[in-house]
């Protein structure tokens, strides 16, 4: 007789990933991946298992802080298990309206075997109780400022004051809509009609309701790609590059060599993960578009000088934690610094392959000073034949908040508030001095 299988759980997959984030530091997308069972799902509970996860993310200083209130003494550390379970449940009952006879019931049956078997009672006695009170110590606390580690919090209220800190890491607990970039040509209107989505000021389009992307009208005639809308800008700063020699430098997942391509330039994708670059080569065989692809280390990759170059550089991603709420435990100012030789590496050898007159835009997805307005201080202190080229506010949808007093691209999650808010991003136009020795 043919062994019948049990159907996947997605609240067991769930407690695997998240497990894998909080101990190893695994990111969210790869302990989904990776988590046994998940494979297996249906697409419904694939959905659930994400959302159940990312969300506790988001309110993970809320649910630490409840869980403290309803138990009397501190989790041992063998309870580790037991206190992922709790954090689970106490996301169902505090933020996903789940019925709290079944919140309760699947986590204490996820204590059925393993090292959380001594703390089924435990579970039980704290969800109970939290459906009675969980509510009451929610109410006093201060959600953005107790869901925001120190580090962070601390460096964005440097940087843009306590309004301005409370305001991104408000953005960051609410999940982001998705964001798609039409190709070139496309009448705006008649495809946000058609998809069900609204046109944004800055050119995106934004969907508000969830589902498969695939399955969204223009996905397989190459309409349109996902991209949010903050990371669609950084290119536009490269102007008219209809004919030129344009170089992506660290180029993977793909929307900017996309937004090249697609206005007319002679794209050189350049990434050093050739995992990532087939990424790009799918997305440019479904958008129909072309671009040459190289593996290559950005520090090192050489060729003839380009008319324009992009460097969307590796960051700690600070800005896109509203997408990643795992970034958050595991990112602060201490990557920043790490990262910022990287970074300085790559603009030096960005810079040697743009040509005088050329155009160099670099970028970074954080919200980190010293990884944006930081390195470009000291890369102009280092080439004096580059100069800044102000942003304007009609290159980027007369997003006027979003240029700084240097002229500089900054975006925060808390813009385009009312809308859905956007990524946090930074960029920087540099213009080289045409008597620049090549």
């Amino acid at each position: 007789m043919a062994e019948q299988r049990t159907a996947a759980d997605p609240r067991r997959v769930a407690l695997a990933a998240l497990d894998a984030i909080e101990t190893r530091q695994t990111p969210l997308e790869t302990a989904l991946a990776d988590a046994p069972g998940f494979g297996a799902l249906a697409g419904r509970d694939r959905a659930f298992a994400r959302n159940l996860v990312s969300t506790c993310l988001r309110h993970h200083g809320e649910i630490d802080a409840v869980m403290a209130a309803l138990i009397d003494r501190p989790l041992p550390d063998r309870a580790r298990a037991a206190r992922h379970i709790l954090k689970l449940g106490l996301t169902q009952l505090l933020f996903l309206a789940t019925p709290p006879h079944a919140a309760v019931a699947t986590s204490v049956s996820l204590a059925d075997h393993g090292p959380a078997m001594r703390f089924k009672g435990l579970i039980n006695a704290v969800l109970r109780r939290s459906t009675r009170e969980g509510a009451d110590v929610l109410a006093q606390l201060d959600a953005a400022r107790i869901n925001t580690p120190d580090g962070l919090w601390h460096s964005w209220e440097a940087a843009y004051g306590a309004d301005g800190a409370h305001a991104i890491a408000s953005a960051n607990m609410i999940e982001p809509p998705l964001d798609l970039t039409p190709r070139k040509g496309e009448d705006i209107a008649a495809l946000a009609q058609m998809i069900g989505a609204e046109p944004l000021p800055t050119g995106s389009l934004r969907c508000r309701e969830g589902g498969m992307i695939a399955a969204l009208p223009g996905f397989d005639e190459g309409r349109w790609w996902v991209q949010d809308a903050a990371a669609a800008l950084p290119a536009r700063l490269l102007g008219d590059v209809a004919g030129r020699r344009v170089l992506d430098l660290c180029a993977a997942p793909g929307g900017k060599t996309l937004q090249l391509a697609d206005a007319g330039g002679q794209v050189t994708a350049v990434d050093y993960d050739k995992n990532r670059l087939e990424m790009v080569r799918r997305n440019l065989t479904r958008i129909r578009l072309k671009a040459d692809l190289v593996c290559a280390d950005g520090r090192k990759y050489d060729a003839p000088p380009f008319d324009a170059v992009l460097l969307d550089a590796p960051c700690s991603a600070t800005g896109t934690i509203r997408r990643h709420p795992d970034i958050a435990l595991g990112k602060g100012p201490a990557d920043a610094a790490r990262l910022a030789p990287l970074q300085d590496a790559l603009l030096d050898n960005a810079a040697r392959l743009t040509r005088p007159g050329g155009t160099l835009v670099y970028a970074v997805c954080s919200l980190q000073p010293e990884e944006g307005e930081g390195r470009i201080e000291a890369f102009l202190a280092r080439h004096p034949d580059f100069t800044r080229a102000s942003v304007t506010a009609d290159e980027i949808g007369g997003l006027t908040e979003a240029i700084t007093t240097a002229g500089d691209l900054r975006t925060l999650p808390s813009f385009l508030g009312t809308l859905g808010g956007m990524d946090g991003f930074y960029a920087a136009r540099l213009r080289r001095s045409i008597e620049a020795a090549t």
